[in-house]
């Protein structure tokens, strides 16, 4: 048995010594996954602590951040919602509230209503976004001054769902600053505003990404378009881009895809070796 390919003697020392290339570990600053909980999906099994739990057995060490779909607030039991944020809390996962649901409290004026369900189930994050409401710099930095003041850690998502012309990279600089000015270190960048800028201003795109604080950003993918488009960000702002808008069920996946690992990223860690 000599000349087995891997002999007694050698295999524990094998093993120990195999591994993939490294990553930053949590809390990490950068190559953030940020996934989002659609609930009871074919994306992945989320919703409930049981399928949660399941899940996280095995990628908790590799989701940083997770958006709780916003409808589900309101469509899910209350029990259920509350057990699923206490889960994720237990894997060391920060967990918020998506931006929707506030922005329609908003519009309802009905925040603390919206506030007081999220205490009940255990959520202190929420996001605060734009996506069907347009507010003032006021505006927004009173909400989110208000929300601080009551104890809720802010999240913000820059830019609508259906834009009609391509964001202003002046304004956002300016957002970028406030939410720096009051501790808020992400931003998320909504995917129509990203496809719309890359289609219509390419040149704007590039000097977007070369923000300073570009690498605080969070890109949205479409889950739909998984794995092509996040191989394609991969490629386009390397492994350690900051992604959002990721499904339980790809997390796995795309920690394999950040290390080199898939047909999508042309198995890239072989010319790492």
């Amino acid at each position: 048995m000599e000349d087995s390919f891997i002999n007694k003697a050698g295999s524990d020392h094998i093993q120990s010594a195999l591994a993939l290339p490294g990553r930053d570990l949590k809390p990490r600053k950068k190559g953030i996954t940020s996934v989002i909980d659609w609930g009871p999906d074919t994306f992945g099994w989320g919703g409930s602590d049981i399928g949660i739990r399941s899940a996280l057995e095995c990628t908790a060490d590799y989701i940083d951040f997770v958006k709780i779909f916003a409808p589900n607030l309101l469509l899910i039991p209350e029990q259920t919602i509350k057990k699923a944020v206490a889960c994720y809390k237990d894997y060391g996962v920060s967990v918020y509230a998506g931006g929707i649901i506030f922005e329609y409290a908003y519009r309802r004026n009905e925040v603390d209503a919206f506030l007081q369900l999220l205490r009940r189930v255990g959520l202190d994050a929420l996001e605060v976004s734009e996506n069907c409401v347009s507010l003032s710099r006021d505006e927004r930095m009173n909400i989110i001054s208000q929300l601080q003041r009551q104890g809720f850690q802010v999240v913000y998502e820059y830019g609508a769902k259906d834009p009609d012309m391509p964001m202003q990279l002046e304004d956002l600089d300016g957002i970028v600053a406030d939410l720096h000015d009051v501790g808020i270190e992400y931003l998320t960048l909504e995917q129509s505003e990203l496809d719309l800028l890359a289609s219509q201003k390419p040149k704007e795109m590039e000097q977007l990404k070369a923000r300073e604080w570009f690498s605080r950003a969070l890109i949205e993918a479409d889950p739909y378009r998984f794995p092509k488009q996040h191989a394609t960000m991969l490629s386009e702002f390397g492994s350690d881009v900051n992604l959002a808008n990721i499904t339980l069920g790809q997390a796995l996946r795309l920690e394999g895809m950040r290390r080199g690992i898939g047909r999508a990223v042309g198995y890239s860690i072989f010319t790492q070796l």
